[in-house]
């Protein structure tokens, strides 16, 4: 069997973290999942996943706060980090870019189809499973 992809997922939404888990499970992910950015922050640190899929709005620590803590930490520095949100404005997906997003996947999204979502925009980066 091929290895799995480590994969850190953030959103403060239980059931939306429960469908993601189970399909990026089928896509080939070996997957973590965190609730809020304090517990994102510890668990990349801890053992860096090769790519972090990161909602922006979330309460207490939002996600463009977690993503340029992740920037500034030299463990967490160059995983690649997709925002995975419902805020579309092109301000929004600017100032994600600006911080240091690698991509931005937008919500509503085909959880059946995550996975090959996230594995090409993986390849597009050159990132493989071996490089974390």
């Amino acid at each position: 069997m091929a290895e799995r992809i480590p994969i850190l997922v953030v959103d403060d939404d239980p059931d939306f973290l429960e469908l993601v888990e189970y399909y990026l499970r089928l896509a080939g992910f070996r997957v973590s999942l965190a609730d809020n950015g304090p517990e994102a922050l510890e668990k990349a640190k801890k053992s860096p996943p090769a790519v972090i899929l990161l909602d922006t709005t979330m309460p207490g620590m939002d996600g463009l706060e977690v993503l340029s803590e992740l920037r500034h930490d030299p463990v967490t520095e160059l995983i690649p980090v997709f925002m995975l949100t419902g805020r579309t404005k092109i301000g929004d997906i600017d100032q994600a870019f600006d911080i240091g997003a690698s991509d931005y996947i937008t919500k509503p999204v085909e959880l059946a189809k995550l996975g090959a979502i996230v594995k090409a925009k993986l390849e597009k980066l050159k990132v493989s499973p071996k490089s974390k």
